[in-house]
């Protein structure tokens, strides 16, 4: 594996000069209007310092150090003596005339922060004006200076005329040139390709010409018995159109794209259809090598639908932004066990004496059967035999106990009959268990090129093939066994499983860890991958029965607002939704965003139960009944799997089980509705059950110091900085819909929030916190004291509210009434 580097985001330059921070504020209004002051004012004091420069240069090169005034001589420069000292330092002592391209950039800047340009990019305006002013300062030096005779100050500045006399020193007057020659052409080059186009023709005319005739001829081809005089350019031109011909034509119709038209045009027709060649012909006799030219008007059409479109661009969303940079866990974090070999976990002897000890207790009893085989797996062998005619299946399942005490071993479990094939399975331990290391699953074929929304890789199944499932199909999951039998192992590996395959933007956990204990370890990694209600962030691995009820509350609002995003949307599930949101078909300013998955695993649930009760069955029942479509799941797990705890409402809403070995049959029948979970053998043997019939696992191994160095390498990467934030859940007041306005615990941002929403005249939560730099929560709750103040109307789902106060006298009228 290659080694993995720590990276960190580069910072742009608005970044580095604190604009993001500002931009679209009161505060940035007013700078950037300082700014355009600014440049304002260094233009004028340029332009005056034309003519006043001879007058005031005495003054200011008197000046000592530190002084910006001569009281015994007035500066004539209409700026005064600040705009001479300005004008001096940067004209004549810099760079010159092009010094003019510095009050130009920091105008950029403050149109910039007054949110007139806000998709400008000052970085790379900064780069490419500074280049400018450079190169114009040698050159202007190099042709002003002998044109414009005695001035007060060289065209180029000192700057320039320093460049000019070391360089002509160095490669004299020619190499000058040609320096300055390269730069320009190499800047326009990166500026636009039209630039090689003009260089070629200006290097050969006659052949530019010669290519053009060229291609009007074959374009005028069909029909015209005009003379030639490039006809051997003609023949060469045709031929690939003559090749078009050869192409299979039994493909399908394509697909129109809209969002791709470069690609859609760059295909011949006679790929797709079964007249293809004659198109294909038809079409290149019509337009000969002019292809490019038809692209780009393919290109205009996408462009003005794309300008009919709300001007979305077509290039899609990353859901990885801004951490486009994630470095996935390497499997040289995992332990790579010697029993991951290929070779077979059991030797030829103990094969052949199961064998033998089988065919004679089936003997003893009188089933007599045609063949036997044995499949070897990691922790059991399945030997299948087939009955010969005439032996009833019941006949052998009731031999099971003495199969069990003939082989001397705990855990036989006959399978009568096995699905989809005509035999009855045996399943015998095998004598030395061997290790389902997470390196060697997570290192398969299977896993690493797996599509699943939400992979989880269980282990090996009998047959020693990768068992995977997908969370987002399940989906939600009941894990269940005795103490020590493999359960907290099997949390681990599923929660590895999730993290070696999505980024932190595409999934969130939420773990509820009533032992304090179990948990613990992913501590490390709760700012990137976890999700908590607002006071838990500080500890975003839920411990206190309080919190988790009010998380598992908190998820329901959340799910209540997801389903309204998807209903605006007009999608069915979070697949759909961010689909269409990353192809810039949703507004994110009516609240539109990327849906993360969001997994809760609640490990000893019993406790929970038995603690809370139903105020913990209630959200945990509306979740798992509702919460599938928009992307939230459960896994709950428990040791005491009885009727109290995994009630009937539990077990119609979480169809996917896992039971490890249990203590007694009744336990795997409120499990599975089966019994089976009795017979494992323990350490990871697991029953999964999902439709019909259940799957024997065994379960992927892995140590608790394999996951403290993948949160440690999670950690030590650049990501979210806090969890995302679960939405309280509501009051009774909020839940009720009604409540009087309590004027004397307004939030202190009230008023603040109150006036941006009347200003701006939209009723947006997420506007509130993107003005206020607030929390979803807190923007909610002053949401909620807007609306009962009388400032917005009530929510209509993910559309902004109505602000029902139309002018700032009318709002401040109010606020004078609320503060009594």
């Amino acid at each position: 594996m290659a080694k993995k580097k720590t990276e960190h985001k580069r910072k742009t330059f608005t970044e580095a000069i604190g604009l993001n921070n500002i931009i679209n504020d009161k505060t940035g209004f007013i700078a950037g209007l300082i700014l355009l002051c600014v440049a304002i004012y260094i233009c004028v004091a340029f332009f005056s310092y034309f003519s006043t420069g001879a007058a005031d240069q005495s003054l200011v090169t008197d000046l000592r150090p530190g002084e910006v005034e001569n009281t015994s001589r007035v500066f004539q420069n209409v700026c005064g003596s600040l705009g001479a000292i300005i004008s001096y330092g940067l004209i004549s002592r810099c760079f010159g005339i092009p010094a003019f391209i510095i009050p130009a950039f920091i105008a950029l800047c403050g149109l910039r922060m007054m949110g007139a340009y806000k998709k400008l990019n000052l970085t790379k305006w900064f780069m490419g004006m500074a280049l400018v002013m450079i190169w114009s300062s040698i050159t202007f030096a190099k042709a002003l200076t002998p044109l414009m005779g005695d001035q007060v100050y060289n065209p180029g500045g000192d700057h320039g005329a320093f460049c000019v006399q070391y360089m002509e020193n160095l490669v004299g007057t020619p190499g000058l040139i040609a320096i300055l020659v390269i730069i320009m052409l190499a800047y326009l080059t990166y500026l636009t390709s039209e630039t090689i186009t003009v260089v070629r023709k200006m290097i050969n005319p006659f052949g530019y010409i010669r290519d053009k005739v060229k291609f009007t001829v074959v374009h005028d081809s069909k029909g015209d018995n005009t003379e030639n005089l490039y006809d051997d350019e003609v023949v060469i031109e045709e031929e690939p159109v003559e090749s078009a011909e050869y192409v299979d034509p039994t493909l399908a119709e394509p697909i129109d794209l809209p969002t791709e038209p470069a690609i859609v045009s760059q295909e011949p027709d006679s790929l797709y259809s079964p007249n293809g060649s004659d198109k294909a012909k038809n079409t290149a006799e019509k337009e000969g090598p002019g292809f490019e030219v038809e692209e780009e008007k393919v290109e205009e059409k996408a462009n003005s639908k794309t300008l009919a479109n709300n001007n979305l661009p077509l290039t899609p969303i990353n859901p990885r932004e801004p951490f486009t940079k994630w470095k996935f866990p390497s499997l040289d974090l995992l332990k790579e066990y010697t029993s991951d070999s290929k070779t077979n976990y059991v030797s030829q002897e103990e094969l052949e004496a199961n064998k033998d000890r089988i065919i004679k207790v089936l003997n003893d009893f009188g089933v007599q059967i045609r063949s036997i085989r044995a499949t070897v797996g990691p922790t059991i062998t399945l030997y299948e035999i087939t009955p010969a005619q005439g032996v009833r299946i019941s006949k052998i399942k009731n031999l099971e106990d003495d199969i069990a005490l003939s082989l001397a071993a705990i855990g036989i479990r006959i399978i009568a009959p096995m699905p989809g094939k005509g035999t009855i399975g045996i399943e015998v331990p095998n004598a030395k268990p061997n290790i389902v290391s997470m390196f060697s699953i997570l290192n398969s074929r299977k896993f690493q090129d797996s599509t699943m929304e939400l992979p989880i890789a269980l282990g090996k199944t009998i047959t020693n093939e990768v068992y995977m499932v997908d969370l987002a199909k399940i989906p939600h999951l009941l894990v269940a066994g005795a103490t020590g039998q493999g359960k907290s192992v099997g949390l681990n590996a599923i929660i590895t499983s999730l993290l070696y395959k999505k980024h932190p933007n595409e999934l969130k956990i939420v773990l509820v860890d009533p032992k304090k204990v179990e948990f613990s370890v992913y501590s490390p990694i709760a700012k990137p991958f976890m999700a908590a209600v607002e006071e838990n962030e500080d500890e975003p691995i839920i411990t206190d029965v309080q919190k988790v009820v009010k998380t598992l509350k908190g998820l329901c609002v959340l799910m209540d607002e997801r389903y309204d995003l998807l209903k605006a949307a007009r999608v069915r599930n979070i697949k759909e939704y961010n689909q269409k949101f990353l192809r810039h078909e949703l507004n994110p300013e009516e609240g539109h965003e990327f849906m993360p998955y969001i997994v809760v695993i609640i490990d000893e649930f019993g406790d929970l139960i038995l603690t809370a009760g139903k105020e913990v069955e209630m959200p945990i029942t509306r979740i798992a009944q509702l919460a599938r479509a928009i992307g939230i799941h459960m896994i709950i797990a428990t040791q005491r799997p009885t009727t109290t705890i995994i009630t009937g409402n539990i077990k119609a809403n979480f169809p996917g089980r896992i039971a490890f070995r249990v203590g007694a049959m009744m336990d795997s029948r409120i499990i599975l509705d089966r019994p089976g979970a009795q017979q494992l053998v323990g350490r990871g043997d697991m029953l999964y059950l999902n439709g019909a019939d259940p799957v024997r696992v065994q379960c992927a191994f892995v140590d608790t110091p394999e996951v403290e160095n993948i949160t440690k390498f999670i950690a030590n990467q650049p990501g979210p900085v806090r969890p995302l934030e679960i939405p309280e859940p509501l009051s009774e007041d909020e839940a009720g819909g009604g409540g009087a306005l309590d004027t004397h615990n307004l939030d202190p941002l009230f008023e603040e929030a109150a006036r941006a929403i009347v200003v701006s005249q939209q009723g947006s939560t997420s506007m509130i916190q993107r003005r206020l730099s607030i929390g979803y929560n807190r923007a909610g709750r002053l949401m909620d004291q807007m609306e009962k103040a009388g400032i917005v109307g009530a929510a209509k789902g993910s559309k902004p509210r109505e602000v029902l106060i139309s002018d700032e006298v009318s709002l401040d009228n109010m606020l004078t009434i609320l503060r009594g």
